[in-house]
């Protein structure tokens, strides 16, 4: 399933010309029209390779075996040479190719995904190339298939060929993985030992490419800060080294380009490089994800904060008098409420059938990652309910965002609470604000409720400090009368319009959201609010946020509400509950930073 690009190129190749950054919105426009047709075909306009290109040494006999896909090889004149073996003919072959980046010569390796027999070989010319760095862009299966031999250790040490591996340290997060490596010389114990950072992008589907380029970008930009200046080229590879390892390095180098010449120069990039190595590249959907990510990046540029500058940021964002400061914090809001709402991805919350189960009509969840029931037997459409699955920071659909239930669908929601085993619910509004009413009384004052087949009993119902109350509620499934203990959350300092007159509250109630997760197994955290959008995107754009301060002492604001803006409609409605994002995280940063080094 690799595809083979013919060698030559159309003979009715057109002339793609560098973009000017300024342009790069609009030829996007026009390339994606009419479902990308000019991607199409200028994707196929691209040379496949370089015409004199010769693959002698990956076709010998005793290298065959040595590559993962017939296909899909090094040219000898760009193949990194390995040190040859003594007595053992042709040990210099590995499938990896030099690539150049924008203006570094032979900045990266290209490379296939190790296979049993060559792990090796690749330890061996990461050594002998002095490479610091290791980008990893699949999986080690995918769809069940074999995509790349595991060429680590989980834990400890592990010697393969002459090179000793040893595990310093890892770290998980949603889009990647960072394993730390300690790299010695086996035979040769008198060079020191190397650390050799494994950066793994776990996110990429198995099939297409991403659905945003965020988490690529935000990928790319710890590479590039891992990456230590003295180290020999970047490592790349994925299944083949082609695909995925091609849009990653072209990404990389028309980022510099921007940076350098104020425009990008897609097409003349791939050509150029699969001179070093054929096919970088693989699909139409991956030479558009290029232009889509570096869109992206220039729209909305580098947003990340380190948290020793908040507080300026904070300043110039509120102090918008001056002229020259037109980025105030209404204009980074505004950038979030154009983001277009995909209308056309919320089908089943708007069926005839499920439209009397919203609470609010603009708010609904989307198709592709709404929460689904189970479909009740002869029962259509029981598979719905107005909540979707949100990403937390470490963790894929860690959150449930939702609206507060209604009279008429308060068993869907404990059926969702069941079916999806969450143990914690944060309840973000009161039960009636300004004689509206905001949500339904879910659970009981006292004793038990019983909705549909679930009992909801009270065990205990304890005010936390002025903001929060905590409920002991176990919920049984009447058909197997089996029980379990939820925690329910309920935050009462979030007044009926504005925002809570201090951060505290909310650094207190997510810590303790948290603490009960960790005790009761990291499933899905129920949030909800009236609608499930305003004050429930602030309280897991804020979880999030103050998760990524404490790891890392970085912060996006702008990036994490857009990321949850493309996962549900209007999560952070507000500009005041925007600005109470970055606010909170002031209040953190005071409260901690007498005995917390961030950094």
């Amino acid at each position: 399933h690799i595809h083979i690009t013919p060698e030559e190129s159309p003979s009715t190749s057109k002339t793609y010309f560098p973009i000017p950054v300024d342009n790069l919105e609009e030829e996007y426009r026009i390339r994606s029209a009419d479902d990308g047709k000019l991607f199409r075909e200028e994707y196929s306009s691209l040379p496949g390779g370089n015409p004199q290109g010769s693959y002698e040494e990956a076709n010998r006999e005793e290298n065959k075996e040595k590559n993962r896909y017939p296909n899909i090889l090094p040219y000898d004149h760009s193949r990194v040479v390995l040190t040859q073996i003594d007595g053992v003919p042709h040990s210099d072959y590995i499938n990896a190719s030099y690539i150049d980046g924008y203006k570094d010569k032979n900045k990266f390796i290209a490379a296939q995904g190790p296979k049993q027999e060559t792990v090796a070989d690749f330890w061996r010319m990461i050594w002998e190339q002095k490479s610091a760095t290791i980008v990893m862009l699949t999986n080690l299966k995918e769809r069940k298939e074999d995509k790349c031999y595991q060429y680590w250790p989980d834990q400890g040490c592990w010697t393969y060929g002459n090179v000793r591996v040893a595990v310093e340290d890892f770290t998980v997060l949603v889009d990647y993985t960072i394993r730390k490596f300690c790299v010695q010389s086996a035979s040769d114990g008198s060079k020191n030992p190397r650390l050799v950072t494994q950066l793994h992008f776990t996110s990429w589907p198995d099939f297409g490419v991403p659905f945003s380029p965020i988490g690529m970008l935000k990928f790319l930009k710890k590479v590039k800060h891992v990456n230590p200046s003295y180290g020999g080229p970047i490592v790349v590879h994925c299944s083949a080294g082609v695909g995925r390892t091609g849009t990653f390095i072209v990404i990389d180098a028309m980022i510099d380009m921007k940076h350098e010449e104020q425009k990008v120069d897609v097409f003349g990039f791939v050509s150029r490089i699969r001179d070093q190595r054929s096919q970088l590249i693989q699909t139409d959907m991956q030479y558009s994800f290029i232009y889509q990510a570096l869109l992206e990046y220039f729209l909305y540029g580098d947003t990340e904060l380190d948290v020793s500058s908040l507080e300026g940021h904070l300043h110039k964002l509120h102090n918008t008098c001056t002229p020259q400061d037109r980025l105030g914090l209404e204009e980074e809001f505004k950038k979030l409420t154009n983001m277009r709402i995909m209308k056309e991805n919320m089908r089943t919350g708007n069926l005839p059938a499920n439209m009397k189960k919203n609470r609010v009509l603009q708010i609904i969840p989307y198709d592709f990652n709404r929460v689904i029931l189970s479909m009740r037997r002869g029962q259509e459409f029981t598979d719905y309910i107005n909540a979707s699955f949100i990403d937390g920071y470490r963790q894929k659909d860690y959150f449930i965002a939702t609206q507060g239930p209604l009279a008429h669908t308060v068993e869907d929601f404990w059926r969702m609470v069941w079916e999806w085993k969450c143990h914690s619910i944060v309840m973000l509004t009161e039960l009636q604000e300004r004689e509206q009413d905001k949500c339904f009384q879910y659970w009981p004052t006292e004793d038990s409720v019983k909705y549909g087949d679930y009992t909801i009993e009270i065990k205990a119902d304890t005010q936390c400090d002025d903001t929060f109350s905590l409920r002991d509620l176990v919920l049984t499934y009447e058909p197997e009368t089996e029980t379990r203990l939820i925690r329910h959350f309920h935050f009462h300092g979030w007044p009926e319009i504005g925002i809570p007159a201090e951060g505290k509250g909310m650094i207190d109630i997510i810590a303790a959201v948290q603490k009960q997760q960790q005790q009761s197994g990291n499933h899905p955290i129920v949030v909800h609010c009236s609608a499930g959008a305003g004050r429930t995107g602030t309280f897991i754009a804020l979880s999030n946020i103050l998760e990524r301060v404490k790891a890392e002492g970085l912060l996006d604001v702008f990036q994490t509400v857009k990321s949850l803006r493309m996962q549900r409609p209007h999560m952070v409605q507000t500009v005041e509950q925007y600005d109470f994002c970055y606010r909170v995280v002031q209040d953190f940063v005071d409260i901690f930073s007498d005995y917390a080094n961030f950094k």
